[in-house]
């Protein structure tokens, strides 16, 4: 009986995206492996930090870096690092801003469930642009001595009349504000491992538990040498804001492996893949009156990667588009898919095993012509 069993948990095939809610992704066995071996001794925690930082600095081509507690975690101790610096006695002053720096810059556009990760810390968000755009001038005016950062939100939301990330590091960077990227869902590609801090942003922020496949509770920030430093002091295992947001052994081990995996995979084979796997369902799916199937690209979190996008005709199949994910979802083995508006759903190849878009297929043929 496996561990889920005895909890009475039905495991799921995830076919919606890599979402926390879900468990992420799948840890592959290097990654599991490294974190054993981590767990079988004991170690300075601030001195395994800092080497494994340096490590993942040097594979990912940045100044430095730091493992955190998730993507979200980062951007708490991100926010703090831009308020203190390693400044003991403001760190100690944290969340009291009190005579420090106190205000975030934020597209309208970019505000989001998880910048409440940024306000946490206490600060103020100001908002600029709308919907219909932005102007240069509503960032320069919206920077002043209490600003600590800009905040940039790369995914589904970016684009939407906001500034080029370009522009908003040159007007930050020319005014001493460093600006962080939020990329937490933003791999692949690849390269964005690097790309927005050789672009000139000051830090940028990735999930450890999506598609580097590395342990779900961690969290990888690249950047700066000076502001990783102040993450640092910001973090555990100090008594500090951060303390709460505590990074293990095993976690700082497995996020390495999980890196150094990914920097060797072949994204190019895993794309044709997907892309593969995209195809033979739109095929299969499109033989079924009452059902359209197409190629949807990019995926929900604007990575360059395909889904399907399948809609229903509940009058020609006999069932809604909620019956036919609840029967997915309640069926043997458990599948949970994404919504696509009203009448559809999205199927994601990126979060599946070898062999399970077959039985995704299999299952969502048996509940349409059953």
């Amino acid at each position: 009986m496996s561990i889920y069993e005895e909890l009475g948990i039905r495991p799921i095939i995830n076919a919606s995206a890599t979402l926390t809610r879900l468990g992420g992704s799948l840890m592959p066995p290097e990654v599991i492996e490294a974190m054993v071996e981590a767990s079988r001794h004991f170690v300075d925690l601030d001195e395994l930090q800092r080497r494994v930082g340096e490590e993942l600095a040097r594979l990912t081509h940045n100044e430095a870096a730091y493992v955190s507690a998730g993507a979200a975690a980062g951007l708490v101790l991100a926010t703090a690092a831009c308020i203190t610096g390693t400044d003991p006695a403001a760190i100690r002053q944290l969340p009291d801003l009190t005579g420090l720096k106190n205000e975030v810059i934020v597209h309208k556009s970019h505000r989001n469930g998880y910048d409440h990760a940024v306000r946490q810390v206490g600060v103020k968000l100001v908002e600029i642009g709308y919907a219909t755009g932005t102007a240069p001038w509503e960032l320069e005016r919206a920077i002043n001595e209490r600003t600590a950062a800009v905040f940039w939100f790369q995914g589904a939301m970016t684009g939407r009349g906001d500034l080029p990330l370009e522009t908003v590091i040159e007007i930050a960077s020319a005014r001493g504000v460093p600006v962080v990227v939020d990329a937490a869902a933003q791999l692949p590609p690849v390269e964005n491992l690097w790309r927005f801090t050789q672009m000139g942003a000051a830090l940028a922020i990735f999930s450890g538990g999506k598609d580097l496949r590395g342990p779900q509770s961690s969290g990888l920030v690249v950047g700066r040498k000076d502001l990783i430093e102040a993450i640092r002091l910001n973090g555990n295992p100090n008594h500090s804001i951060g303390r709460p947001m505590k990074v293990g052994k095993e976690e700082m081990v497995g996020l390495l492996a999980a890196v150094k995996r990914y920097l060797a995979l072949d994204h190019e084979a895993r794309a044709s893949q997907d892309e593969e796997v995209v195809a033979g369902w739109c095929a299969a799916l499109n033989q079924i009156p009452g059902v359209k199937a197409e190629r949807s690209f990019p995926n929900e979190a604007g990575q360059p990667l395909p889904r399907a996008r399948v809609t229903f005709d509940a009058a020609q199949i006999g069932l809604s588009r909620d019956e036919v994910v609840a029967r997915l979802a309640q069926g043997t083995p458990s599948i949970a898919v994404a919504l696509a508006g009203a009448d559809g759903i999205y199927l994601n190849p990126m979060t599946l095993a070898d062999g399970e878009e077959q039985v995704v297929l299999d299952r969502l043929l048996a509940v349409l012509q059953g």
